[in-house]
């Protein structure tokens, strides 16, 4: 009889879930990001820069935020490395130096080649983008070290974003959420927007860990089994490194950005 009994709680024990541990997640509000200077050699003239995760200085994926001043141009220039753009406000133009201006509105992707020869501009009265790499450290060097990486770059107006909804996506919930694929595969890394309308409480599940930042509108967000809910705002950040839930309850319509490490699924 003990033995069975033995039986019965262990099985008990491995269905219920397990508690979260402090490190197994991370959730950033937007009062709570640490502003640096993205070129710390033009003093107040650089723009604002804050890393939500990794560390841009070092040989590593990092994601981080950057602010311009209304009337921001860049002189010509290239990266060391590939990288990947969202405008999170304002108006932002990126391309050859001798390209009309495109003004990318907020929710906008682009994405810079290593090497390319470009310029980076900022129109709106404030201008917040969300930059992503691969690999680092992100380095701004001179245009006469231009190559031709074989890579092309990406402009991507939020007007012409194609968005996926129930019938095309099996695990979206019907005639409410969509998912609009900006890089990589759904099965393996991937980058995405996800739409999620007023009042709708959304849960976003992962195996493998996934990286989100809010672009557009106000949620609350809840991890697993705890009570603390954090406020989100456009450029709150979320990540978590193991399975779990995100519960995400939309005050607003609201549009997250994930960096997924392979499938998830919104409910």
């Amino acid at each position: 009889m003990n033995n069975v009994r033995l039986a019965l709680l262990s099985l008990v024990m491995s269905m219920t879930t397990l508690p979260s541990k402090p490190d197994d997640h991370t959730v950033i509000a937007t009062d709570d990001i640490a502003w640096g200077l993205l070129n710390p050699l033009r003093g107040e003239a650089s723009p604002k820069a804050a890393d939500l995760w990794g560390d841009r200085t070092k040989d590593m994926a990092t994601g981080m935020l950057v602010k311009f001043n209304k009337g921001f141009s860049s002189p010509p220039h290239i990266h060391n490395i590939t990288y990947r753009g969202i405008v999170i406000e304002g108006l932002m133009h990126n391309d050859d130096p001798s390209a009309e201006k495109m003004w990318l509105p907020p929710g906008s992707f682009w994405t810079q080649p290593t090497g390319e020869n470009h310029v980076t501009a900022a129109d709106g009265k404030k201008n917040l983008i969300y930059l992503e790499i691969d690999s680092g450290p992100y380095l701004v060097l001179s245009s006469d070290k231009a190559f031709d990486s074989g890579e092309r770059p990406i402009n991507i107006d939020e007007r012409n974003l194609v968005w996926l909804s129930a019938k095309d996506i099996k695990w979206l919930n019907k005639g409410v959420l969509q998912i609009a694929y900006l890089w990589g595969e759904p099965h393996s890394a991937n980058g995405s927007f996800v739409k999620i309308p007023a009042g709708f409480e959304a849960t976003i599940k992962n195996d493998n860990g996934l990286k989100a930042v809010l672009v557009r509108g106000k949620a609350t967000h809840q991890w697993n089994d705890l009570k603390t809910k954090t406020a989100l705002s456009p450029s709150s950040f979320f990540s978590s490194k193991a399975q779990g839930e995100h519960r995400i309850n939309a005050e607003t319509e609201i549009v997250l950005y994930i960096n997924s490490s392979g499938s998830y699924t919104v409910k």
